[in-house]
């Protein structure tokens, strides 16, 4: 029998938390599957904590960040809303497979919220037209360039029917966010971005979404699967059919659990590093990864990391793979630190790490911008 707290530590070692990371920033996103990205520097940190070095190995003096950069630059990983209605970082060959399998049923999720911002098709297909003007031949532009567009043509007006009108457009392959500017990303047309896709046949594309899942969150559950993805349980059933063989099973409090093979060695082999302290972004994938937190977090703590239930997490302290507090940036400049706040209490080991983790803690460049950013990106 497997206990709740060999489960934290299991998912710790193959989301590549504790231990030796990847090398570059584009396996570190395609390990996941997707990285949930609202918070667009929350998210880039969430990388930079899974690669060795926050440069992909190159010391070009680009600073912070530079790896998971230089990749959504390079077209290799793109930031776009392929399940559960929220931005999330992919790997830009995945994003049109995944999008076949979620896109009819967030479309029709949809419909209430388009009628109430009075959105119909015709509205729908202005706003491609006028993207894909703007954008064709290999152009990009800022959202507040897009929208002001859209403003100029009369599709604006009403509170969040930007948002929406964006998020449909992505939703159906038509746009996504690539290259980097500053603090924010540029709008492209998909399909120029993303010129060579990867192609899947619909069992296939099941299958592959189960295996990775699985191989890069757990244990995880059937359910955990269903929440994150909102896959159906048809959909479930018929990837599982063809992925089980190459996952392991184990049984937690009575219900099956699924992980790759190798992640039990892996722990293994870095279960001091697991057993230890670490610092991580509030949207982090070891949380939003699963249905059932309990592993990771104590229900009876949840509203401390997300106060009221509001959707927007604080940033966590976790010792052992249990979030045990929080913490926030305070001070700036030279008095720049962290403050961290306990679930009850910390204990010494975890207070004096926190200051030495929060002077090598990966913040890109980007993190300066307030995470305000991520309540305008809340979903549709």
């Amino acid at each position: 029998m497997t206990t709740l707290e060999d489960v934290a530590r299991l998912r710790l070692a193959a989301q590549r938390i504790a231990g030796p990371g990847f090398v570059t920033a584009t396996e570190a996103v395609r390990w996941l599957t997707a990285l949930q990205a609202q918070d667009y520097p929350g998210a880039l940190t969430s990388v930079m904590l899974r690669t060795d070095t926050d440069t992909d190995g190159d010391d070009d003096g680009d600073g912070p960040g530079a790896g998971i950069r230089t990749a959504l630059d390079g077209g290799e990983v793109v930031r776009s809303w392929p399940m559960r209605g929220t931005l999330h970082l992919v790997a830009a060959e995945d994003l049109g497979w995944m999008l076949t399998l979620t896109t009819d049923r967030l479309l029709a999720g949809a419909a209430r919220r388009r009628a109430q911002l009075g959105i119909d098709e015709a509205m729908i297909a202005r706003a491609g037209e006028l993207a894909h003007g703007v954008l064709a031949g290999g152009r990009s532009a800022t959202r507040a360039e897009l929208m002001g567009v859209w403003d100029d043509a009369g599709l604006l007006g009403v509170k969040q029917r930007g948002y929406h009108l964006l998020w449909h457009v992505s939703q159906r392959g038509l746009t996504c966010f690539g290259p980097t500017d500053g603090n924010e990303q540029r709008i492209v047309l998909l399909d120029e971005w993303v010129p060579a896709p990867r192609r899947l046949e619909r069992e296939e594309a099941l299958a592959e979404w189960v295996l990775r899942y699985f191989r890069g969150h757990g244990p995880a559950t059937r359910k955990d699967f269903m929440w994150w993805t909102k896959l159906t349980a048809k959909d479930t059933t018929a990837g599982l059919a063809v992925a089980r063989e190459q996952l392991e099973a184990i049984e937690v409090d009575g219900v099956e659990h699924l992980m790759d093979p190798s992640t039990p060695q892996r722990l293994a082999e870095i279960r001091d590093a697991a057993r230890g302290v670490h610092l991580l972004p509030g949207f982090d994938e070891l949380l939003l990864g699963y249905q059932d937190r309990r592993a990771s977090l104590a229900p009876e703590f949840a509203d401390r990391v997300v106060p009221g239930g509001n959707g927007m997490f604080r940033n966590t302290v976790v010792a052992d793979g249990t979030v045990v507090g929080t913490w926030r940036r305070t001070g700036k400049g030279a008095r720049r630190s962290v403050e961290g706040e306990p679930f009850t209490s910390f204990t010494p080991a975890v207070r004096r790490a926190i200051p030495h983790l929060a002077e090598s803690y990966p913040e890109p460049a980007t993190a300066a911008r307030a995470t305000a950013g991520a309540r305008a990106a809340a979903a549709p």
